[in-house]
């Protein structure tokens, strides 16, 4: 029995995680997967309820799981706390304490979504490619960091502190290399050599590794110019290795290729149980409206039952009831087209179970 936690968050999160837990049990009945799902509390709820964003219950259930399936946290309700105590500090804290370092973000454009991208067609066809972001390094936890009284007495400053050392570079090169082997052996590696110490020392060991894979094609760009290629030759990109801050950023940019960023799952993976959530955040604005729309959430339960439980024949079916179901003309809000019909978040996740049930 697979025991998956099921954190759904704040927001939309209670509604797409909702519908990926419909998929899931329905491809586990499909596939003959036992699944247990338990379900905790995080974020701005958890604020609410029990004074914490992550309650030590919750934080004892998502480490003894096989694997946890998050929604998205915060919203304007708690964005004047402190830092420390705002939603968005949980997944922080479960990355980094899990060390779940390695955070896979696959950008495929569905062909029926070809004219929801706000790019040419012509641009966007056949993109195929995965963000590899490194997660528990650089900016968002190296110390020293804060803001306090600049030196000079005037005002305030605020400290941000990169930090990279060589096997934090070399455990996440390692995973693009064998990504890249799976894939179209192409793995290009995103820096900020001309300017950064960290991008400087990225560029050296990631470049050193490459004489173990031969057969991989390695390239270096720097992140300024990969922001613009995505836009402007996307499918020159097969694996995109990256920091944690590049990553991050890169991603919802490459999110627009797929048609929205309703449409982008990933995986953190590491050495505690994986991750998988989709890459957007919490929408305070429809939440409840039943107009989220839970494909990304779907897409990252298909991420879990290949990557955590090795089900791949069950993570295929999903995909490919995603797919069906986009080829039927059916669209949430954010992905909607002419002549399509549009549906809500519990349909769509209708409509992905139905068809994992008639294949």
């Amino acid at each position: 029995m697979a025991r998956i936690a099921v954190v759904p968050g704040d927001g939309v999160g209670l509604e797409v995680v909702r519908e990926a837990v419909k998929v899931l049990k329905v491809a586990g009945g499909r596939f003959g997967i036992p699944l247990e799902f338990e379900q905790g509390t995080v974020g701005g709820a958890a604020i609410d309820r029990l004074g914490t964003p992550l309650p030590p219950e919750t934080w004892n259930l998502c480490k003894s799981s096989d694997a946890i399936l998050f929604g998205a946290v915060g919203g304007p309700k708690w964005d004047n706390l402190p830092v420390d105590r705002r939603p968005e500090r949980v997944l922080l804290r479960l990355r980094k304490e899990l060390q779940l370092f390695a955070n896979l973000r696959p950008v495929k454009l569905f062909p029926p979504l070809i004219d929801a991208s706000p790019l040419k067609r012509e641009i966007v066809e056949g993109v195929d490619l995965l963000v590899l972001r490194e997660l528990t390094g650089g900016l968002y936890y190296a110390e020293p960091k804060g803001i306090g009284p600049a030196p000079d007495g005037r005002g305030e400053q605020g400290i941000d502190t990169m930090i990279y050392t060589t096997p934090e570079i070399e455990r996440i090169a390692r995973i693009g290399f064998q990504l890249a082997g799976q894939r179209r052996k192409r793995l290009t590696s995103v820096d900020k050599a001309n300017v950064l110490a960290t991008s400087q020392l990225w560029r050296r060991v990631v470049s050193g590794m490459a004489k173990e894979h031969p057969d991989i094609e390695l390239d270096h760009i720097l992140v300024d110019n990969c922001s613009m290629q995505l836009i402007r030759e996307p499918r020159r990109f097969d694996v995109l290795l990256t920091e944690n801050t590049f990553g991050d950023i890169l991603s919802d940019e490459a999110a627009m290729l797929a048609g929205s960023i309703g449409m982008l799952p990933s995986a953190s993976l590491g050495e505690g149980p994986g991750l998988y959530e989709p890459i957007h955040g919490a929408a305070p604005d429809i939440a409840g409206q039943d107009k989220a729309n839970p494909l990304a959430a779907i897409l990252s339960a298909a991420m879990l039952l290949r990557h955590s439980l090795h089900q791949e024949a069950a993570a295929v079916s999903i995909e490919r009831a995603v797919a069906h179901v986009l080829e039927q003309g059916h669209r949430t809000l954010d992905i909607m087209q002419p002549g399509k019909k549009q549906v809500g978040t519990a349909r769509m996740g209708d409509l992905v179970a139905e068809s994992i049930v008639k294949s």
